[in-house]
Parts: C-alpha cells; structure tokens; sequence
C-alpha cells in the first residue's frame, strides 16, 4: 500500500534530526582537537551537510506528495478529470472536420446519383421523342403512299375507262366529270339523263333536222373541234368539249338537265 504524506514527512524528519546530532558531535570532537593546537586560520563554518540533510527531506517530501498524488489520481473517478480547453477545442474541430467530410461524401453521392439519374431521364425523354418522331414520320410516309396508291388507282381507271370510252361512254364520262370539279353522284345522274335524252350516249349521233352530232349533240359539230380534230370519231373529245360548254352555259349537269326538260321540244 503507498506510504501516506505524513508518514513520510514523519521520516523524513526524523532522518534529519539524526543527520543534525551527528554533525554537531563530530563538530564538538573536532572543536575539542582545535583547542589543543594553533588555528592557521580562522574556523569555517560546515553547513554542507546539514544543508544536504535539509535538500533531502524536501525531496522525500516532494517524492512523497508526488506519490500520494500520484496514487490519489490513479485511483481517483474518471468523471473527475477535467479536460484542458485547448484538448476540447481540437476535438470539437475534428468532430466537426469529420461532419463536413462526411455530409460533403454524402452531398458528393446524391449529386452523383441526380446526375446519373437526370441522364438517364434525359435519355428516356430523348428516346421518348425519337420514337414519337418516327411515329409521326411514319405515319405521314404511309399517308403518302395511301394517296400515292390512290391516285395510281385513279389513273389506271381512267385509263381504262377512257380506252374504253366507245363501249362504256358513260363510265368515260365519269372519269371526265372529276375535270371539271363534279364528283357527286347526283351531278352525275343529271347528266345521264341529259345526254340520254339528247343522243342515248351514241358518238356517231347525227340530228336529221339540225345537223347536231356526237353524245352532246354539238351545233354546229364543229364547235367540238377546239378540243380536238377527231371530234366525229373519238366520244372522249366530244364528252370533253359537252362538258366544258355545260359549266360555261349553265354551271352544272344539274343545271342544264332542268333547263333542257323545261323546253319543249328539248333542247339546252
């Protein structure tokens, strides 16, 4: 067990009380031979050993006290130790370095991953707009073919309707009608019964009385000359012409087919 502070203080006084009478005995035996013979010069004062007694006990004093104190903190609660300003400083420095490095690592992954993020929506929205794009583009490619389709058909049918024009003159003159911006099935029908009633559609059709020709009865049959030198031969020419003069007289089939039942005997 450590040797408390006053035990040793005790010792250490009295090893000083023990140094101090054997100096001074030694001093008096001494001073008993001095007296016996002639000083060669005048006595000197020894205060080297009392001086080193006294430098001892000090120091076994302060060894004593640095033990005790020594031995009172080792065993001594934790909780009393009270830590220097500068230590808590530095570690609340550290702490708050460790915070800022820590939520900079954290700010550092989330702005990573934003970025990977909003690529990867960038790329899904750009996907997204190409495909519609090409949607669009292929749905207006396919249109074009549509109409492309169509209109081949149209021409093949009018070919065919126009080569053909002597035996069906009335499907030619469907074909023609479209010409002249008349696609409905009742302009149509009026101007079947108008070239009905005016030649039954025959192209070699001559008016006894008159001298009118062709499916439209054309008076003089010259007239259907500006469309073409064959006018006596070629029912196309002389339906081109028979039209054109219905739009120039009275606008439509419809129209010239009411004016030519109001006449008697008929005529437009």
């Amino acid at each position: 067990m450590p040797v408390p502070t006053a035990r040793v203080a005790a010792r250490a006084s009295s090893l000083n009380d023990t140094l101090s009478a054997a100096s001074h005995a030694r001093a008096a035996t001494e001073g008993g031979r001095a007296r016996h013979a002639e000083p060669a010069t005048a006595p000197r004062r020894r205060l080297g050993r009392p001086l080193l007694a006294g430098a001892l006990t000090v120091g076994l004093v302060g060894s004593g006290m640095a033990y005790a104190n020594a031995n009172h903190l080792i065993g001594a609660d934790p909780a009393a130790f009270v830590v220097g300003a500068g230590v808590a400083a530095q570690t609340d420095e550290l702490a708050r370095a460790s915070t800022v490095d820590v939520t900079y690592r954290a700010a550092a992954s989330v702005s990573r991953n934003e970025r990977r993020t909003a690529i990867a929506a960038s790329g899904a929205r750009d996907a997204r707009e190409l495909e519609a794009k090409q949607k669009v583009e292929a749905a207006r490619k396919a249109k074009e073919a549509k109409a492309a389709a169509e209109r081949a058909e149209r021409e093949k049918a009018r070919k065919a309707a126009i080569d053909n024009a002597k035996e069906n003159p009335k499907a030619a003159a469907r074909v023609l009608m479209v010409d002249q911006g008349w696609t409905s099935d009742a302009q149509y029908n009026c101007l079947v019964n108008l070239w009905t009633g005016e030649s039954d559609w025959r192209w070699w059709a001559e008016n006894p009385s008159s001298g009118a020709y062709g499916i439209p009865q054309s008076l003089p049959a010259r007239k259907m000359a500006q469309m073409g030198a064959d006018y006596r031969t070629n029912p196309i020419t002389q339906m081109k012409w028979g039209l054109w003069y219905i739009k120039m007289s009275y606008g439509t089939p419809c129209n010239a087919w009411s004016f030519w039942q109001s006449k008697s005997p008929h005529w437009y």
